[in-house]
């Protein structure tokens, strides 16, 4: 029986750090994508009027009750059949964005709500406005609260970014399965692929932890 070799590897150095570069590239911008739109569903959940509102709620069920391959699918192979042409790399950033969006809004509306509305009433006593309120006062205190469950979404974002491969993004997998169709070798490059995600993820957990230490220090 045929062992492993990973000899079949060095070759193909340069090709799957580059996939690992575009994870890396791609996670970050997914991220900013569902930290924004994270704190804008929450906010239009909370504070729209209802014409508003209402169907912020109904993209946000359809984002949490469908598949995120479904949704890559839609977006890169669907847009198109109407006219809107996007780009592999800014499907993915679009729809692992969007996806975790709708979860980071869960979370950032918790944390809102787990003000004491007492907060406010003073603030707003002292002379603040409804803006000046939530910027300086609510938001400050949810951020404590929220910031460990987006990391795991964070987590989980750069694990999902792996399915944009079957769009065609050149990323991890993509590269790994590329390296994979010359050299029939599938196990040692998921391997080091499994291996770089690895590592990709500690550098991820340890910026969290960075992050969380700078907030408590805050409270």
């Amino acid at each position: 029986m045929e062992g492993l070799d990973f000899s079949v590897v060095p070759p193909y150095a340069d090709l799957i750090l580059t996939g690992a570069l575009w994870t890396a590239v791609l996670t970050v911008a997914a991220a900013a994508v569902s930290f924004a739109g994270g704190i804008g569903f929450a906010v239009a959940t909370m504070y729209a009027p209802w014409f508003i509102r209402l169907p912020v709620r109904g993209f946000a069920w359809l984002f949490m009750g469908t598949p995120l391959l479904l949704q890559l699918f839609l977006i890169y192979f669907g847009l198109v059949q109407i006219g809107i042409d996007v780009p592999a790399l800014v499907a993915g950033i679009i729809g692992l964005g969007l996806h975790f969006a709708v979860y980071n809004a869960d979370v950032i509306r918790a944390g809102i709500a787990a003000v004491d509305p007492g907060q406010n009433e003073g603030a707003r006593s002292l002379g603040l406005s409804r803006y000046q309120s939530f910027r300086h006062v609510i938001v400050p205190q949810a951020v404590r609260s929220v910031v460990p469950p987006i990391g795991n979404n964070l987590i989980a974002l750069l694990k999902e970014s792996a399915l944009v491969s079957v769009i065609g993004v050149a990323e991890l997998v993509h590269a790994a399965q590329l390296a994979i169709s010359e050299t029939f070798r599938p196990f040692e490059f998921y391997i080091v692929a499994a291996a770089l995600y690895y590592v990709l993820n500690l550098m991820l957990e340890a910026g969290l932890r960075l992050i969380e230490k700078r907030v408590e220090a805050t409270r």
